[in-house]
C-alpha cells in the first residue's frame, strides 16, 4: 500500500516561517530594479530545468555552470538589499531588546526630546513652508545615524527654531543637506542621505527620495520641506505622508518621537 504524505506539526511552522520570509523578501524589493532581477533569475532556472528534462547537453552544461556559482553571484548582486533586509529584522523586531543587547552594552538610551522641542521643530517647519524654504530633517530613534552625521558639519547644537531656519536659508553652504537630530540637539548639518531605489511619484524631489531612503534603512523619522509647493511631509519606515496640516505634523512627531524608550 502507498503511504499518505504524513506532515508534522514542524512542517507547517517550516512552510510559514518560510512564507513569513519571501513576503518580507517582496516588501523591500517591491517598485525596485532587483525584484525585476529576480523574477529574470527565476525565469533562467525555470529554462534549465526544462533543458534538463529534454536532456539538451551543451546548453545544460553552459547553464549548469552558471546555476552552480549562483548563490556567490546572488550574494554580489543583492549586497545592498542583503543588508537591508538584515537591518530591517534588527530594527523592526527590536532583537536588541529581546537580547538585552543595549543594557549589556551600556548604550540604553531614552529618547530626550520634549514637547516644547516639538513645539520649536513645528514653528521652524511652518515658517518654512510659508517661505517655501526646502528642509530635510533626521530625527533619530533606537540608530544614531553616526555614519550619515559623518558626512556633514557636527554641530551638537540646541535644538532652535532660527537655527534651523538659518542652516536652510538658501545663500548658506549648508542648505542643501540634511540636518540629524539625535536625543535632544542638533547633531549636524549639510549630511549626505541614501536615496530609495524604489519607483515613487516622480513629482518627489531629492529631499523626499533622501527621507525615503534613510527610513528604509534605520528607524528614523524624518520631515521634509517642499521647496516649490512648500508643503511639509513626514517619512518613517519607507513611507511618506505628504500635505501635512499642523495638527497632523504635531500628531506624528508626538508619536513617534516622544514615547521612551523600553
Amino acid at each position: 500500500m502507498t503511504a499518505f504524505i504524513t506532515i508534522r506539526f514542524l512542517d507547517i511552522i517550516d512552510i510559514l516561517l518560510v512564507t513569513f520570509l519571501l513576503y518580507q523578501l517582496y516588501r523591500l524589493l517591491k517598485g525596485t530594479v532587483a525584484f525585476n532581477i529576480i523574477v529574470g533569475l527565476f525565469s533562467l532556472y525555470l529554462f534549465w530545468l526544462v533543458v534538463k528534462l529534454l536532456n539538451m547537453e551543451l546548453i545544460g552544461t553552459i547553464m549548469g555552470q552558471f546555476i552552480g556559482v549562483g548563490v556567490l553571484a546572488l550574494i554580489v548582486v543583492f549586497h545592498p538589499e542583503i543588508r537591508k533586509f538584515l537591518v530591517y529584522i534588527g530594527t523592526n523586531y527590536n532583537l536588541n531588546k529581546v537580547l538585552a543587547l543595549d543594557k549589556l552594552l551600556g548604550t540604553h538610551k531614552k529618547r530626550t526630546i520634549n514637547q516644547e522641542q516639538i513645539d520649536i521643530l513645528v514653528d521652524a517647519c511652518l515658517s518654512m513652508s510659508k517661505s517655501h524654504t526646502g528642509a530635510l530633517i533626521v530625527i533619530t530613534r533606537t540608530n544614531e545615524l553616526l555614519d550619515q552625521i559623518t558626512t556633514g558639519e557636527k554641530m551638537n547644537a540646541k535644538i532652535s527654531s532660527s537655527l534651523l531656519r538659518t542652516i536652510f536659508f538658501k545663500n548658506t553652504p549648508l542648505h542643501d543637506g540634511a540636518v540629524i537630530i539625535r536625543g535632544n540637539k542638533i547633531a549636524a548639518a549639510g549630511c549626505i542621505l541614501p536615496l530609495t531605489q524604489k519607483d515613487v511619484d516622480k513629482a518627489l524631489g531629492l529631499r523626499h527620495r533622501a527621507a525615503i531612503g534613510i527610513t528604509e534603512n534605520t528607524d528614523a523619522v524624518c520631515i521634509i520641506v517642499s521647496e516649490e509647493r512648500g508643503s511639509i511631509s513626514f517619512a518613517k519606515d519607507g513611507e511618506i505622508v505628504r500635505r501635512l496640516s499642523k495638527e497632523k505634523l504635531i500628531n506624528f512627531l508626538e508619536e513617534n518621537i516622544t514615547t521612551p524608550l523600553m
